[in-house]
């Protein structure tokens, strides 16, 4: 294998096995996905006249750098990187595009209270008790979406639900009116034991079927489709947390952040915001 690895002639096999090695590194599904992709892409792109070479991995960097933003870039640059460490070829590694941690949010692309509200009422009124209730759980815990798989019978009982992504493991706690909420869910579902939110073939939900149950009530929400998406939920949930609790060690932990950097950017406040903050100072004296 170790011979293998290191060839220049690699292929769509070779991505396959990528994304195997990356399975067993317990990488969420998601990273998989997106790993093995944009290494395809890499392939793609330049395999045939380049080669893996530090040149071609050095023209990836500059080509996504003009093409997309610094975070889309960097998401691809980490995923060629991780493609290369996998081949055994370390020193054909680049650096990440440097960032300025953004001080103000996007207040077009951000989701209000209100709006969360009008979202989960919507799928009430719809009918649509899954989403009702799904949605309430991520903005009541903060859970990536891809976490609402660990919401099960066992842990509205406890109060407390148990996370394992990524190879750590951490406790999220329910509030008791969730709990009550999602015991309620559960027996007029009859489901007994388990994840709580699942397909009709008893499948937890995936990401799609998420994403896809939100944009869905948009227009009788009043909410702009591009505020929509599970991960705004997770980042209100961050910033009524701050609010309320302004200690953003602690937030980390409760998100399951490895750098408070990253918690950082979702508590983010948008450029109004910071502007009627700044103007209630007393600055001039």
């Amino acid at each position: 294998m170790e011979t293998a690895a290191r060839s220049v002639a690699v292929g769509p096999e070779t991505v396959s096995e990528f994304a195997k090695q990356l399975v067993m590194e317990e990488r969420s599904a998601a990273t998989v996905e997106k790993y093995a992709r944009y290494a395809g892409k890499f392939l793609k792109r330049y395999g045939a006249t380049h080669g893996v070479t530090r040149d071609a991995v050095i023209e990836w960097k500059r080509e996504v750098s003009e093409r997309y933003t610094a975070a889309g870039a960097n998401g691809m640059i980490a995923a060629v990187n991780s493609f290369v460490m996998f081949l055994g070829r370390p020193e054909l590694k680049v650096s990440s595009i440097k960032v300025q941690r953004r001080v103000v949010a996007e207040s077009d692309r951000q989701l209000t209270d209100e709006e969360a509200k009008r979202l989960i009422k919507a799928a009430g009124r719809k009918g649509n008790r899954k989403m009702e209730v799904a949605m309430s759980a991520i903005l009541a815990t903060g859970i990536r979406v891809s976490e609402l798989r660990y919401v099960t019978v066992e842990a509205a009982k406890r109060g407390e639900a148990e996370i394992r992504l990524k190879g750590k493991t951490r406790v999220i706690f329910l509030s008791d009116e969730l709990a009550a909420m999602l015991m309620e869910y559960a027996k007029v579902n009859g489901i007994e034991s388990g994840p709580l939110f699942i397909t009709r073939t008893g499948r937890p939900l995936d990401r799609f079927s998420i994403w896809r149950g939100m944009k869905s009530l948009c227009k009788s929400a009043r909410v702009a489709a591009k505020k929509v998406f599970p991960h705004n939920l997770r980042r209100l949930f961050a910033r009524i947390f701050h609010k309320n609790i302004p200690n953003i060690a602690q937030l980390a932990d409760v998100l399951g952040h490895s750098d408070v950097n990253t918690t950082r950017i979702y508590t983010a406040v948008t450029s109004d915001q910071l502007r009627a903050q700044i103007s209630s100072l007393p600055l001039l004296l």
